[in-house]
């Protein structure tokens, strides 16, 4: 059975860091799509960043770009997204998503969710 576990949200100033991490188990991703997803309240689920699996081909949300970065590690089986310079409007919930066709924004491509981790940036 596949899970996907996230990690890492909490409370945090802006222009503060977070990493937020997602451990996939029940099979590796190899030659797939991994992605981060967010959903603030009252609003609909939104791209961040996607990556394949080796790190060859990563995407952003121009919302993120610069301040996220979106990295794996085989070893771990794990997903990171490092956010930097973070804004109250990154506030949201944020979804690890697995086993992507291709790297890109739709949620439609990826097959596998996690249960997201809360990400509360404070001005």
């Amino acid at each position: 059975q596949v899970q996907l576990v996230e990690s890492g949200g909490r409370l945090v100033q802006a222009g503060g860091s977070l990493r937020l991490s997602c451990a996939a188990s029940g099979r590796t991703f190899s030659g797939h799509a991994m992605g981060w997803f967010r959903q603030a309240p009252g609003k609909e689920r939104e791209f961040v960043a996607a990556i394949r699996w080796s790190g060859a081909s990563t995407v952003y949300a121009d919302s993120v770009k610069g301040r996220f970065t979106i990295s794996t590690d085989n070893v771990k089986n794990t997903v990171y997204l490092q956010m930097n310079s973070l804004k109250p409007e990154d506030t949201a919930n944020y979804y690890c998503a697995a086993g992507g066709l291709a790297v890109g924004a739709s949620s439609r491509l990826y097959n596998y969710w996690g249960q997201g981790t809360q990400v509360t940036v404070s001005s």
